[in-house]
């Protein structure tokens, strides 16, 4: 009979805050999904992405640069950017800089879809992250 491993409380109080964190989390990203989904037609993902962009200064990324803020692979991202380009939410352009590379901007559809979801997207945070 193999001994049941038993860990110390420092370890508990770890594994505790790690399972939390993942509940936070995934009780957030439900909520942002529904009602970012229901009142604007967004995915979590579609906002983020969206969201970034109008931060930016120039209105968009590389791709490369935004799979990485995002945290989705290039192959995610290049089907969301399909989806969000086909319903007129972005463009996609040869950067400038580096032909090998695209860059993604947001349209002015875009940026008004996304003045839109903010309140819910940041209501939604507020409340969850209180």
């Amino acid at each position: 009979m193999r001994a049941r491993y038993s860990p110390g409380m420092e370890e508990l109080d770890v594994v505790n805050s790690w399972r939390e964190l993942l509940a936070r989390h995934a009780a957030t990203w439900c909520t942002l999904e529904r009602e970012l989904g229901e009142k604007h037609g967004l995915g979590v993902s579609d906002f983020e992405v969206l969201d970034r962009m109008a931060e930016s200064e120039h209105g968009g990324y590389r791709v490369q640069e935004l799979a990485d803020t995002v945290h989705l692979s290039q192959s995610a991202l290049s089907r969301l950017i399909s989806r969000l380009e086909k319903a007129g939410l972005v463009c996609r352009s040869m950067c400038a800089e580096d032909r090998r590379g695209v860059f993604v901007k947001i349209t002015e559809a875009g940026i008004e879809r996304h003045r839109q979801a903010l309140p819910t997207h940041r209501a939604v945070l507020s409340t969850s992250l209180s």
